[in-house]
């Protein structure tokens, strides 16, 4: 598939996983962390406007002036935005004039293609278009945020189902010594996957399964979120403050426990892996069960020995920059480097990571509170 392809491709898919949503649900903003899925749609459009149309494409005629205002996210070197808690207050502009935006953008994105454009070009569309399967994965953490805490708890369709746990766990061991971590092929990888490097590593012992429903009950019904012996210091007042005892959208009903999901509200699965944990929870369950996270590099040089993909793995290891590691220059380079603080890394991918995305070596990082996105536990010892 070549890059104007997927580009295509990319872009219709995102239209299809909106489908069914109504007119109503592509403005809300129930908290902070989440966007609008109208604000995504037009932010990856003015993403491809702003750095690649605007940039490769002489007297290139801008939309709307108002909407790298509106719709810029976090590159101070892409001028003025809204601010993140204000993306909800936006009923202007309307769905239908944001679906024009990216047709209108879209017209001049096979036109740019026409033109013989230049390798810096096509590369800049590249990283456009894995922007754009992050904000689509994005949605689907945001879009089960906004209806999972209403009353109803409406569905939508969706591909996003998680697979049952097809086995008990069993340990698989990895001998001491040299690894090299990193990405190392001719695709596509993020800047903070470079630069290739070495680390050593004592022989160690990774689950093949990830943790599951029934064994995350037994945590909880045995008093976990009680303990505070199991919990960092900033995590226990984490769960006390927000008076969290069980994972994101989990509810107690006639003594049983249900959950939300993007196909309504059922019974939690036993078999199923246990999600929407964030990182203070998965380190208690795991001092619980008197194991520990793994490593992010660990779990690159295991990764090979079991499968991934159901959900983002919590690891060990605080988001920094690797050896040699360097931020590009302007707003591109504000795509990573600057959030390497306070971000607790994730390795895998989950079942709303678009197809193709995902690959061992990708690193993805969030506060170590977030628990709406789709994640879960590999335990190590």
């Amino acid at each position: 598939m070549n890059i104007q392809e997927l580009y295509i491709n990319t872009r219709k898919r995102f239209l299809a996983i909106c489908k069914s949503l109504k007119t109503e649900d592509f403005s809300v903003q129930p908290a902070i962390f989440v966007s609008p899925p109208k604000w995504h749609l037009a932010h990856s459009t003015w993403f491809f406007e702003q750095f690649v149309l605007k940039s490769f494409v002489k007297d290139y005629s801008v939309y709307n002036e108002d909407f790298a205002y509106l719709f810029n996210s976090y590159y101070n070197n892409a001028g003025e935005r809204v601010l993140r808690p204000n993306r909800g207050l936006m009923t202007r502009p309307t769905v239908a004039q944001v679906y024009d935006y990216r047709a209108y953008v879209d017209e001049q994105m096979m036109l740019f293609f026409q033109n013989n454009p230049s390798q810096k070009a096509l590369k800049v569309v590249t990283l456009g278009i894995h922007h754009e399967q992050q904000h689509q994965e994005l949605f689907y953490y945001d879009i089960k945020y906004i209806l999972g805490n209403q009353p109803t708890f409406p569905s939508i369709s969706n591909n996003v189902q998680l697979e049952a746990v097809p086995s008990k766990a069993a340990l698989i061991t990895i001998d001491k010594g040299l690894y090299e971590i990193g990405y190392k092929a001719n695709g596509f990888c993020y800047d903070n996957e470079l630069g290739r490097h070495q680390v050593y590593s004592e022989g160690f012992q990774i689950s093949s399964q990830l943790t599951t429903n029934q064994e995350y009950i037994a945590f909880i019904e045995s008093g976990g979120y009680q303990d505070f012996n199991l919990w960092h210091a900033e995590g226990w007042d984490f769960i006390q403050q927000n008076q969290i005892e069980a994972p994101l959208y989990w509810h107690k009903v006639k003594n049983k426990w249900h959950y939300y999901t993007l196909d309504g509200f059922v019974p939690v699965e036993n078999n199923k892996p246990v999600s929407h944990i964030s990182f203070y929870e998965a380190f208690a369950y795991a001092e619980w069960k008197k194991m520990r996270l793994p490593t992010e590099f660990e779990w690159e040089i295991a990764s090979q020995k079991f499968n991934w993909g159901q959900l983002w793995e919590w690891t060990n290891s605080a988001y920094l920059p690797y050896p040699n590691f360097k931020k590009a220059p302007g707003a591109l380079g504000e795509y990573n480097g600057k959030f390497m603080i306070n971000q607790m890394v994730l390795r895998g991918a989950s079942v709303a990571t678009a197809k193709n995305h995902s690959r061992n070596t990708y690193r993805n990082f969030f506060h170590p509170d977030m628990r709406w996105q789709f994640s879960g536990i590999r335990l190590a010892k």
